[in-house]
């Protein structure tokens, strides 16, 4: 952690620091970081509905526990990979769930990434790991500081972001330096994991301080930058804008969305911004051909036209259940909450049409379309694979 720099964590399990600044980002987010008598935000009680949707729950895996981490499985090559805090490190097939390969890669703090040739995990003080399509050990590397979020993998290149806000790409095969380039870091951050995308033109990097930027992946250079979320007010608190999860990249365009800034979609060739709304959001951003989504740092969940960003409806009966990112299956919309529950939301108005119950540990990361599947990890390290018909 840089010494001029302070991380702060909404959710409970990761890094403590200032005690002040915790109790604070406590009461902001509604969970309790320190025993007491009554939540400020009490998470809401689920209610009772009539189902109308049929779930099926196609098949279920598990890998280790994410612990003070945040990791997500990851789709390529007819696969899911995932990975745990305890270094396990699985491939999976992803129509049936049946384990392909099992290694384990020492402690990690973030990963996987793979592009399904490359599989990229990180473990402590940066060390990148990467393996080959089978599991087998291609090369290690270093990062400069610890890593939180998932390796982006692809185009010959495995992209991290360590927290001292510098992104670094390693050559897929050899593992070699490619490049590197330091961005400004505010004083005070959250502790999540804001990732990176790829296309064959760009690294899209999500960063603290409300910014997305654009890295040409030949070498590193910024093709642009803009501001998802600007910071505001006059506690360091109240000025923490960090664009949260994995920008949502389509073939015209990128979304994200910012804590306590805005969620907006931008060209993806020069960055002019094609629609944004005020909106605050520590679990990221999904889209569909039509819609995106997210849910908000209150437990609202909502569905905005992707083309002008018109919200389409608003779910507010989830609150305080500390939401992951929300994703579109079939005729639904599907997030996970801090209990495990999986809740299914009409697509048509945001509706509750089913719900289906994990491991009953918290669903923080963001799920993955698998084909006509999709996919949560849980905290627990519970991989469950959801089919909606």
């Amino acid at each position: 952690m840089r010494r001029e720099s302070q991380v702060v964590s909404l959710r409970a399990g990761s890094l403590a620091v200032k005690l002040s600044a915790l109790a604070a980002v406590a009461l902001l987010s509604g969970c309790s970081l320190f025993s007491s008598k009554k939540e400020v935000n009490p998470p809401a009680a689920l209610l009772e509905f009539k189902q109308t949707l049929r779930t099926k729950t196609v098949w279920t895996a598990s890998v280790g526990k994410a612990g003070n981490f945040v990791f997500s499985p990851v789709y390529a090559a007819d696969s899911v990979f995932a990975a745990g805090a305890d270094g396990t490190v699985t491939r999976l097939n992803a129509a049936t769930g049946q384990t392909m390969w099992r290694i384990s890669a020492g402690s990690l703090t973030a990963g996987v990434g793979s592009d399904g040739t490359t599989v990229a995990v990180v473990g402590e003080k940066g060390v990148v790991q990467a393996f080959d399509a089978s599991g087998k050990s291609l090369w290690k590397a270093s990062a400069p500081t610890e890593v939180l979020s998932a390796p982006a993998v692809g185009y010959g290149l495995v992209v991290v972001r360590s927290i001292d806000n510098r992104i670094t790409a390693f050559d897929a095969e050899s593992g070699a330096r490619r490049w590197s380039i330091l961005r400004p870091l505010p004083s005070l951050t959250l502790r999540t994991a804001p990732g990176i995308v790829l296309d064959s033109q760009s690294a899209y990097v999500a960063l603290p301080g409300g910014r997305l930027s654009a890295l040409a992946l030949n070498n590193g250079g910024p093709r642009w930058e803009v501001a998802v979320g600007d910071p505001r007010g006059t506690t360091e608190l109240e000025r923490i804008a960090d664009v949260s999860g994995v920008p949502a990249l389509g073939v015209r365009d990128v979304c994200a969305v910012a804590y306590q800034g805005r969620i907006g979609c931008f060209d993806v060739g020069n960055g002019n911004v094609r629609w944004g709304k005020e909106f605050s959001s520590d679990s990221g951003v999904t889209l569909d051909d039509r819609y995106v989504f997210s849910a908000d740092d209150k437990g609202g969940v909502t569905e905005f036209a992707r083309d002008t960003g018109a919200s389409m409806w608003h779910n507010t009966k989830l609150s305080y259940r500390r939401l992951s990112a929300p994703i579109a299956v079939g005729k639904a919309v599907a997030v996970g909450d801090y209990q495990g529950y999986i809740h299914f939301l009409s697509r048509d108005d945001g509706s509750f049409v089913a719900r289906t119950s994990t491991d009953g540990s918290p669903i923080q990361v963001t799920p993955i379309a698998v084909g006509q599947n999709v996919v949560f990890q849980t905290q627990a390290g519970t991989l469950v694979a959801l089919a909606a018909e």
